[in-house]
């Protein structure tokens, strides 16, 4: 209906105006095939289904030549733009006839005018003309970015819809391709994350929440890769794309644009990266990864006589294990029992789960009944 309105506010006052919606039809001069009378004006108003365009072609044509067509002439129009105007007999530098020239309205409605002035002394038959709806091909015509399909485009007559790779689910605008991403998490003490396809553009109308969720007595810390492109704004911060991060009351970002930011060493176990994506873009995304440390440190242990800890290390956090083991011809014992090897492992409040056993030779195991309580276990402070 706005269409048709928009149509009719554009005809000359005193013209004719004729409405056309067959998907297809004929368009004559007034008394075609006789002479046209003078001082005419009518204006055919074609308009057909989204999804179609409208070709207009003539059979015969014969006006009245004039210079820059300004006494008769047929005019064709769609959307305030013209499109064409015809005149004459014959081409010439100042006059273009039709001939065999096919017009196109560039969406499914345009109007076709005719004017003839106060004279045809020449008896000029007037013009006979056809229109016919054709459907459109969408999927290999649509230039506007924000008509075009995500991924995969299928036309129909009269129409195109939109689908999807695998993975991915059709937005609520069918045309947009998103995923969905708000289940993942992370429990590993280092790992490895990013945005969806990375690579390559990540996809558009997205929210993805991340979850790297440890033990307490972990922090955690994050590091952005070089490579990294989140579509941005010169003049606002991040009002299209970004990413934030959370950690536990802390946020940080949000971020976007071309460069990382610096190593982000939270004070929780805990961290959710949320990340943003508009119905535009093709930006490439980002990926991180994250490491683990413990909260607290436990005291380097002192290694048994005749013994080895492995691995050895300057410090020592929580969760960080120690193989305790003896020499050849000496076994570990511990609490009486005698045995290969012995583990430990670093608490979250910095001290050690066990103290270290003694290593014994072998042969004196009977002999150890006699030595001092105060050497039969080594503890640790």
């Amino acid at each position: 209906m706005k269409r048709i309105q928009y149509l009719l506010s554009m005809v000359p006052a005193g013209a004719q105006v004729i409405c056309l919606s067959d998907m297809y039809g004929t368009i004559n001069s007034p008394n075609f095939p006789e002479p046209y009378p003078k001082e005419s004006e009518v204006r055919w108003n074609i308009s057909v289904p989204d999804g179609f365009q409208i070709r207009l072609y003539f059979l015969h044509f014969d006006l009245e030549p004039s210079y820059l067509c300004e006494y008769d002439y047929v005019k064709v129009e769609a959307n305030g733009e013209e499109l064409a105007v015809f005149c004459g007999r014959e081409d010439s530098d100042t006059e273009q006839v039709p001939g065999e020239q096919v017009i196109s309205s560039p969406r499914s409605s345009f109007s076709v005018s005719f004017r003839s002035d106060f004279s045809n002394e020449e008896r000029f038959l007037g013009f006979e003309s056809h229109y016919s709806a054709v459907d459109v091909d969408e999927c290999r015509d649509r230039n506007d970015e924000d008509l075009a399909c995500d991924h995969f485009c299928h036309n129909y007559i009269g129409g195109y819809y939109c689908s999807c790779r695998y993975g991915y689910l059709l937005h609520s605008d069918n045309r947009t391709c998103r995923v969905e991403c708000s289940d993942n998490v992370y429990m590993e003490r280092s790992g490895v994350l990013s945005s969806s396809d990375f690579p390559n553009p990540y996809p558009k109308s997205s929210d993805c929440l991340y979850h790297i969720e440890l033990e307490d007595g972990f922090l955690l810390s994050l590091e952005f890769d070089d490579t990294f492109d989140i579509e941005d704004h010169p003049d606002v911060t991040c009002p299209y794309d970004y990413v934030k991060i959370q950690a536990g009351e802390k946020e940080y970002g949000p971020f976007c644009g071309d460069r990382p930011p610096g190593k982000i060493q939270t004070e929780s176990n805990k961290v959710q990266v949320f990340f943003h994506s508009d119905n535009s873009g093709e930006n490439i995304g980002w990926r991180l990864s994250y490491t683990s440390s413990g909260r607290s440190h436990c005291p380097v242990p002192v290694k048994p006589l005749y013994g080895q800890l492995d691995p050895v290390q300057i410090q020592y956090s929580f969760k960080d294990h120690i193989l305790v083991s003896c020499d050849p011809g000496y076994r570990l014992i511990r609490d009486g029992e005698e045995l290969e090897h012995f583990q430990i492992e670093c608490q979250k409040d910095g001290s050690w789960n066990s103290f270290v056993p003694l290593c014994e030779k072998i042969e004196s195991r009977r002999s150890r009944r006699s030595l001092p309580s105060i050497l039969r276990n080594q503890i640790l402070y």
